[in-house]
């Protein structure tokens, strides 16, 4: 009887061990690394873009560098296409998504999302051409139109699901979307309210039309991988803190209500 207690005292310590190990996450990689590798695809803007330097920056830039800095660690910012960034999360080519993500209940059955950083929906960028005609999505639903959004995006989905006769391309890029509707060879751009108001101000005068008023509505919040619930906790504390002590507040005004950043991307 001795001999199985001290088995089961064993054999509970083997599981105990494991079960530590097994549940290491991203913060105790990026401790004994050093680094927080932040994925992202610099091609949102405001959220992240390149500027003339060839430099990431953006709103979710500034809020990776604050969040290193309360880590005590060194930034890296990985640059990934769209299309394989959750893959290279879940592969661990870095330890965070932190680009202007929407949370869908599709995503969060492969990776987890913190709470919420800020809520977005869907907008429309016109070609001039048709302003008249039309007022909000719901004109858009007619074969007649062609409508454009971004491969792979909430943008996407949303046209297809709310505007499914409108004849539908996407493009690889938010960039080609903007400039297919100013020359005129589609009618309308669906995408994310901040980065269409952005291109408006950036290079819609006079050519296009932004019906701003969001017809989605999108939660934005940061990716990791499923289960490391500690790394989702430590981000809720971080974001409460930002949110309450004016960091954030002073982010958001720099990309969200002033135009400056615009100069370095001209």
């Amino acid at each position: 009887m001795k001999r199985l207690a001290l088995l089961c005292v064993a054999l509970m310590a083997a599981v105990s061990l494991t079960a530590g190990v097994a549940m290491a996450g991203a913060l105790e990689e990026i401790q004994k690394r050093g680094v927080l590798r932040v994925g992202m695809e610099p091609g949102y803007m405001p959220f992240e873009l390149t500027n003339q330097k060839g430099e990431i920056i953006g709103f979710d830039v500034d809020m990776a560098k604050r969040m290193a800095k309360a880590m005590d660690v060194k930034l890296e910012l990985v640059s990934t296409a769209w299309d394989g960034i959750i893959p290279s999360l879940m592969t661990k080519k870095f330890d965070i998504i932190m680009s202007g993500m929407t949370l869908t209940q599709q995503r969060n059955l492969s990776i987890n999302f913190a709470d919420p950083y800020i809520v977005i929906g869907q907008t429309i960028l016109i070609n001039k051409k048709v302003a008249g005609e039309v007022k909000s999505y719901k004109d858009l639903n007619d074969p007649k139109y062609t409508v454009a959004s971004k491969l792979g995006t909430t943008g996407e989905q949303a046209t297809k699901r709310m505007i499914p006769k409108a004849k539908y391309i996407s493009y690889e890029t938010e960039q080609e979307g903007v400039l297919e509707v100013v020359n005129g060879k589609v009618d309308a751009f669906i995408y994310d309210l901040p980065y269409n108001a952005a291109a408006f101000v950036q290079r819609g005068q006079g050519k296009l039309v932004h019906l701003d008023k969001s017809f989605t509505y999108e939660p934005l919040a940061w990716a990791v991988r499923k289960g490391d619930y500690d790394f989702i906790n430590w981000l809720n504390n971080f974001l409460n803190q930002v949110k309450n002590d004016g960091t954030y507040d002073k982010i958001y005004r720099k990309w969200f209500q002033d135009d400056a950043w615009m100069k370095e991307i001209q």
